[in-house]
């Protein structure tokens, strides 16, 4: 099997606004898994296209299942009070930037 690095996993999406199908490319391999598996519970909502040990996996998606979450970035007070808070509950983990 063809090994890639993180840098080189990428994953393409193919969008329009008709109803038409969403279309992905992936060699993500945790989305892999993810759709794969949506596909086998949900077959009308995502088809695995193609399988392919180079170029990736091809799935159409329905748009419905799909979202896009964008973000603002948090003030330094959010982020001061999240650490102050996680440091009283004895939580090591460090907040996202």
């Amino acid at each position: 099997m063809y090994k890639l690095t993180k840098r080189d996993r990428d994953t393409e999406i193919y969008y329009n606004q008709s109803n038409d199908p969403m279309k992905i490319r992936t060699n993500d391999p945790k989305l892999i898994r993810r759709l794969k598996g949506l596909s086998k519970e949900y077959p009308e909502l995502c088809k695995l296209v193609e399988e392919d040990e180079i170029c990736g996996s091809y799935f159409d998606v329905d748009k419905r299942r799909i979202s896009i979450h964008v973000t603002r970035p948090y003030s330094e007070e959010r982020l001061r009070k999240q650490s102050e808070w996680a440091k009283e509950k004895g939580l090591n983990a460090v907040a996202p930037r």
